[in-house]
């Protein structure tokens, strides 16, 4: 079989690839100068070309952006400017897994280099059909702690709503890509509402997250009705709000919608940018908009082989971040999907990048780098793990 470019599965340009990340690293150790985030920029961008005579206009409103999304493999043979059949592989993959990027979040990367940590993250790939073992479609045990469809009461005191399946982008190591098909019975309100109730009637839960999907591709109506609904429940203190969007679709940030949601104060924003190369004046605009209305924004992003496991784009991550105001949150290890084997990062890797961070980076720039145990039991923080193991000796 062969992955979307032709090459044998397993071995997507790994020559190449290891060769760069080599030289990178060893250019890159601490106390040596790191890559700034534009030394990333790539020299065969799709633009807007591809879109041609779309205005300023069109290209910064978040409606058209979601429109206009690649949806189908034929759309992303005429991105990739190659024949469709070369896609063939990944006809099975979109049947399970759909595809959506928009051309924003296209705009950024080399869609022509296989090799290149955006597109990685939203074209498909055969692999994702594979499965290795302790992998399953629902690791964290999100369906057993579900006491009303959609509403995940794990914790005593909070609890995490699926307000909805679709994204702007569907990100191929996503730990919920299997609700991407789901249907959903009536419409979003009918939906919500038994999350709402039960919320309503368990005093314990103080804090509620809002998930998906991503909760912006709610209508502002929408949202703002739910937000106001829950912050109305007496025991209820604190709202967040998990989305990718300020990532691939920044122009959703809108000052009416910002403005919005300042309303719903005390509210937090958790944001997963994994790439330097995602810091962009668009993404930073939609940022900045969410700290001027007073809600804090912070960063969860995901460790991923071959995309951002190495200490220089790790270290442009962060200090990319530190440098918008996005305070680092956590650092997933990458969960135990079904047919993302070939995102997860060695952990050992992991922790020695987080080691040389340590040493290298403002705390303000350091996230948490855990594993969120499979079954839902909880996350285990690593790195306090590598630093005891290296006082005891344990490493030698």
């Amino acid at each position: 079989m062969k992955n979307i470019t032709g090459s044998a599965i397993g071995k997507p340009c790994l020559a190449g690839r290891d060769k760069a990340r080599d030289k990178k690293k060893n250019a890159s150790l601490p106390g040596s100068p790191t890559l700034r985030a534009g030394a990333f920029a790539c020299v065969h961008r799709i633009g807007r070309g591809l879109w041609g005579g779309v205005s300023a206009a069109q290209w910064g409103d978040w409606e058209w952006q979601l429109q206009n999304r690649v949806r189908s493999l034929e759309k992303l043979a005429l991105v990739i400017n190659t024949p469709v059949e070369s896609l063939a592989a990944c006809g099975p993959v979109t049947k399970t897994y759909p595809i959506a990027v928009t051309p924003y979040y296209l705009s950024l990367m080399d869609a022509a280099e296989e090799c290149d940590p955006l597109r990685r993250q939203c074209f498909p790939d055969p692999r994702e059909l594979d499965c290795s073992l302790g992998e399953d479609d629902d690791p964290l045990g999100e369906e057993r702690a579900m006491p009303v469809p959609g509403l995940i009461h794990r914790y005593p005191d909070r609890c995490l709503v699926i307000v909805t399946n679709v994204c702007a982008v569907y990100c191929r190591h996503c730990n919920r890509k299997r609700i991407w098909c789901n249907e959903r019975p009536g419409g979003v309100r009918e939906w919500i509402q038994p999350m709402i109730d039960h919320i309503a009637r368990t005093p314990s839960l103080r804090e509620v997250i809002l998930s998906g999907g991503d909760p912006l591709l709610l209508s502002e109506g929408v949202l703002d009705w739910l937000l106001g609904t829950l912050r109305a429940i007496p025991h209820v203190e604190v709202l967040r709000i998990g989305s990718r969007a300020p990532v691939t679709l920044p122009m959703r940030v809108t000052p009416g919608l910002a403005a919005m949601l300042k309303r719903h104060r005390p509210l937090w924003f958790n944001t997963q940018f994994n790439h330097p190369r995602e810091i962009t004046p668009e993404s930073t605009r939609a940022c900045e908009r969410l700290l001027m209305a007073g809600i804090p924004v912070s960063n969860q992003s995901v460790l991923l082989k071959g995309i951002n496991d190495d200490y220089a784009t790790m270290r442009d991550l962060l200090i990319g971040l530190e440098r918008i105001s996005v305070r680092p949150y956590y650092l997933f290890q990458c969960d135990p999907v079904r047919g993302v084997n070939h995102f997860r990062a060695d952990i050992r890797g992991g922790m020695e990048i987080m080691e040389a961070l340590r040493h290298n980076v403002s705390g303000l720039a350091l996230p948490r780098y855990v594993l969120d145990c499979p079954g839902g039991r909880g996350k285990i923080p690593l790195q306090h793990f590598f630093n005891s193991a290296c006082e005891r000796g344990w490493d030698k």
